[in-house]
């Protein structure tokens, strides 16, 4: 009897754990808890997924040659960076192509050092150009873009992660995808279009000086309206100076509200990239507005202070995205390693912006390639169906058990009943995803826990036609079913370990039940059922079984 006892007290301690990690689930009855009871009970249950609480399921792909070009652009700035230092007299340095940089130089004395100056760039190699003494021509190579490329993805997977963490969504599905994609799920998202736009943005920040004394800046209009970008650049293009570019500031009428566009002509060398940004606050400026105040890290503290110094009363760009914030004039050498991109923001545009300096600047833009938006309602219609299907489930399972198996039926309803107390528990514990796939997993548990009680019924009932006791073939039945029982769980929990490993969010939670499930089904098929058998023929001698 002793060991009967402990087993039935380890069912009822297992059965008390899996209703106080399930309680959570249910807000109001868990608030309803007196204090200390609410202090020693997990306070998290389980947590539905995207397909049950509603959210944004997002297919992102990272443009990778993008990624090369932009590289290429920054090699292209250093090179150009170190031939100033040496004072050696060239003519452009300029990305051509996807992946090569062009030097073009008058002196031809000049190319045999220029050639020992990239050297320095060992990810390059030098294209022959059939001797010409003007222009050089170097190539990235092909280890080095798969590099980069696998790096982008790497990177923009991160990057995407800090963002959205901050954004502050609960249990964010991401995941890389593929060679080049990314997989978002963001459940219980309020605002899918600010969250799509927070991802999505490059968040590339420069700061670039404006060419203020070239002719075209001169006739450029003063201000705009908004959608009428495309006509200034065609109606500037060609007469724009090799080296720079026209940009756009987004200004609002405070009078109106009406959205205009600032023209600026700025050189495209980048002075200050946004990788140098240690952290990027939301403050409150002496006119009420909101600004984001940013911080630079020791280089770029110094390398800040440099070109405030190099450039007073010039104005320098603040730009993002190739979209410009603020274009203010250097009034002094600014040190101390602090600036500040003011605009017309609203606090919520000046937080997003923060938001996403902070976590970084994707290292190439990315595409949505699927966007999936679950409304609320449709993840309680969810809910309501898989609930219903459940208990319709089991409850077909409960009358088969009892009228076919009789007494020894409903003692195997108890075991199903403690099966799915069980592993509604163990989810809650684990703090797992519950989707639909999921929901179809526990119904599937329902299945798998009675095929067990099938297995040892049947043999019980051999048992007992062969002439044995009562007890001999209860015991009988369980030993002679044991290892075929855990031979098919075995092989089930093999495949759901490999869903598992290998398949996406929804496949995922259909085998994390699938496996607690069987796991759980185990325990109880044979500790459950035969605890019952055990006790029955402890307290009196059964002659007979009604099975």
């Amino acid at each position: 009897m002793k060991r009967v006892g402990g087993r039935v007290a380890l069912l009822g301690l297992v059965l008390v754990l899996s209703l106080a990690f399930f309680l959570p689930s249910y807000p109001a009855l868990f608030q309803s808890l007196p204090d200390w009871m609410k202090r020693a009970l997990p306070n998290k249950g389980i947590t539905l997924g995207l397909d049950l609480q509603g959210g944004i399921h997002l297919v992102l792909e990272v443009e990778e040659d993008r990624a090369v070009e932009i590289a290429v652009d920054r090699a292209a700035t250093a090179i150009q960076d170190l031939i100033a230092d040496k004072k050696l007299q060239v003519e452009a340095v300029t990305r051509t192509g996807h992946s090569q940089i062009t030097l073009e130089f008058k002196n031809g004395d000049q190319k045999a050092e220029l050639q020992k100056l990239l050297e320095e760039f060992p990810s390059f190699f030098e294209l022959e150009q059939g001797g010409a003494a003007t222009r050089l021509v170097y190539e990235l190579r092909e280890g080095e873009i798969k590099r980069i490329k696998d790096s982008a993805i790497n990177q923009a997977l991160e990057t995407i992660r800090n963002r959205i963490d901050q954004f502050g969504v609960a249990e964010p599905l991401i995941q890389r995808q593929g060679l080049k994609q990314i997989v978002v799920q963001l459940p219980g998202i309020k605002e899918p279009k600010r969250a799509k736009d927070l991802i999505k943005e490059t968040a590339l920040l420069e700061f670039k000086m404006l060419d203020e004394g070239s002719k075209v800046a001169m006739e450029l209009p003063q201000r705009i309206p908004k959608g009428k970008e495309e006509e200034i650049l065609k109606q500037f293009a060609g007469r724009v100076p090799q080296g720079d570019e026209i940009l756009f500031e987004r200004v609002v009428d405070k009078d109106t509200g009406r959205e205009f566009r600032i023209p600026y002509l700025i050189k495209k060398r980048v002075m200050l990239a946004g990788d140098v940004l240690s952290d990027a606050r939301v403050s409150i400026g002496q006119f009420n507005e909101p600004y984001v105040a940013v911080s630079f890290d020791a280089k770029g503290a110094r390398e800040f202070e440099r070109i405030t110094a190099e450039n007073v009363k010039k104005r320098m760009a603040i730009v993002l995205d190739n979209t410009v914030y603020s274009a203010p004039v250097i009034q002094e050498r600014i040190g101390g390693g602090r600036a500040q991109i003011s605009g017309t923001f609203t606090m919520q545009e000046a937080n997003d912006l923060a938001i996403v300096l902070r976590a970084g600047a994707l290292p190439a833009p990315l595409k949505i390639i699927q966007d999936l938006t679950v409304g609320p309602s449709l993840g309680r219609d969810s809910i309501e169906k898989g609930i219903r299907s459940t208990l319709f489930a089991g409850a077909l399972v409960i009358l088969f058990m009892a009228i076919y198996y009789r007494l020894s039926g409903i003692i195997a309803d108890f075991a199903l009943a403690l099966n799915l107390i069980c592993l509604i528990g163990a989810l809650a514990g684990l703090n797992a995803t519950l989707t639909l796939p999921g929901i179809a997993g526990i119904i599937l548990t329902i299945g798998m826990g009675v095929d067990s009680n099938v297995l040892i019924f049947e043999r019980i009932r051999e048992e007992l036609r062969s002439g044995k006791p009562v007890r001999l073939a209860v015991d009988g039945g369980y030993d002679k079913a044991l290892l075929t029982i855990i031979d098919s769980h075995v092989t089930t929990l093999i495949t759901g370990f490999a869903l598992f490993l290998f398949g996406t969010g929804p496949i995922k939670g259909f085998a994390v039940t699938l496996c607690l499930g069987i796991a759980i089904n185990l325990f109880t098929a044979l500790i459950g059922t035969k605890v019952v058998f055990d006790v029955l023929n402890q307290r009196q001698k059964v002659e007979r079984l009604s099975i």
